[in-house]
């Protein structure tokens, strides 16, 4: 089923490198213009219709909130990293719960008692 938020060029590349049967071990970057930097291209392709998975386009698509912030991380490149290390911070402080409240779990798909 075609995507009709891909941008036509974009999905034309990916067409060549994911065939229709196997390709399996296949991979593409998320962010095509920048693959190996951390910036803000992320945001910048999803504006242009190169979103990789579904899951980047509907930051665009389904909220006028998250949309915003795809619009605003595009346009300021340090708006992104402060608000990127901000949550950081806020994801290093998150406590998990161990013991009797709580497990870190080996394997994320399964409890660690589960057979």
């Amino acid at each position: 089923m075609a995507d009709n938020t891909l941008d036509v060029s974009y999905a034309a590349q990916l067409r060549q490198g994911c065939p229709r049967s196997g390709g399996d071990d296949n991979l593409f970057p998320l962010d095509i213009v920048t693959s190996t930097k951390f910036d803000n291209f992320y945001f910048k392709n999803i504006l242009a219709g190169r979103g990789l998975l579904s899951s980047d386009e509907v930051l665009l698509t389904k909220s006028a909130e998250t949309a915003a912030l795809v619009k605003a991380y595009a346009n300021d490149v340090h708006l992104f990293f402060q608000h990127f290390a901000q949550s950081m911070v806020n994801m290093g402080n998150i406590s998990p719960l161990t013991g009797s409240q709580g497990e870190i779990r080996k394997n994320c798909r399964r409890l660690n008692n589960f057979h």
